[in-house]
C-alpha cells in the first residue's frame, strides 16, 4: 500500500520539504576544460558523457552535476543576475586544508578566503568564471549555528572576515585547535579587495 502524505489537523494535505538537493546543471561553451576541473577539485568521476553533455557524481547519488554544451551558447555577461555559486561543505578541517593544498599542488588556487562565522570557506572560481565554494560548518550542532545567526558578532558583521589559507594550513599542521582557527572576529571585517573579488 502507497504511504500516504501527512496531513495538517484540518485533514488538509501537510507541506512536504524535498528529501535532499540532488544536482545542479551548469551550461558550458568549455565542456572538456569544467569536467577536468570539477574532476580534479570535487574528486568527481564522470558516468556518461557525449560531445554535448556530461554528468559526474562523488558519491552515491547518480549525478551531483551535469554540463549541457549545446550549440550556440554564449558567455554569460559579467555582473549578470542569477545564481551565484555553488558550495560543498567538507567533514573538518582537516579535509579542507588537506583539499586546499591538494588544489594548490595542481594550480588551482582560492579567489577569496572568508570566515563567515558560520563557516570557514575558500572560493573558487572554475573554467566558466563560476564561483565554487568549499568550506566546514564552524559549529558542532545546529542549535549553536542557530544561536549564533542571533548574535551581537553576527549582528556587527554578516558578511565575514579574510584569512591566508596558507597561515591556516600552517597552524593546522601545528597542532593548533580547530576552534581556534575557525573562531570568529566579527571586529576584523572584510578586505574590500576580497568583496570586490566576490562580486566579480
Amino acid at each position: 500500500m502507497a504511504e500516504k502524505p501527512a496531513a495538517d489537523s484540518h485533514g488538509a494535505a501537510a507541506p512536504i520539504a524535498p528529501a535532499k538537493f540532488a544536482h545542479a546543471v551548469l551550461r558550458t561553451t568549455r565542456l572538456n576544460e569544467m569536467l577536468d576541473w570539477y574532476r580534479t577539485v570535487l574528486h568527481a568521476h564522470v558516468v556518461f558523457q557525449t560531445a554535448m553533455l556530461a554528468f559526474v557524481t562523488y558519491d552515491d547519488e547518480h549525478h551531483r552535476l551535469a554540463f549541457a554544451a549545446w550549440p550556440g551558447l554564449t558567455e554569460r555577461p559579467p555582473r549578470s543576475a542569477g545564481l551565484d555559486h555553488l558550495a560543498y561543505t567538507y567533514a573538518n578541517l582537516g579535509d579542507l586544508v588537506a583539499t586546499y593544498e591538494r588544489l594548490k599542488a595542481a594550480g588551482i588556487t582560492p579567489v577569496a578566503n572568508i570566515n563567515h562565522g558560520m563557516t570557514t570557506s575558500m572560493y573558487y572560481r572554475d573554467p566558466d568564471g563560476n564561483k565554487v565554494e568549499l568550506q566546514i560548518d564552524n559549529f558542532p550542532d545546529t542549535e549553536t549555528l542557530h544561536a549564533f545567526f542571533q548574535s551581537a558578532s553576527f549582528a556587527k558583521n554578516p558578511i565575514g572576515v579574510d584569512f591566508d589559507p596558507d597561515d591556516l594550513a600552517r597552524r593546522y599542521h601545528a597542532g593548533e585547535a580547530a576552534a581556534e582557527l575557525t573562531r570568529y572576529h566579527a571586529e576584523k571585517g572584510l578586505n574590500r579587495a576580497t568583496m570586490a573579488r566576490l562580486g566579480e
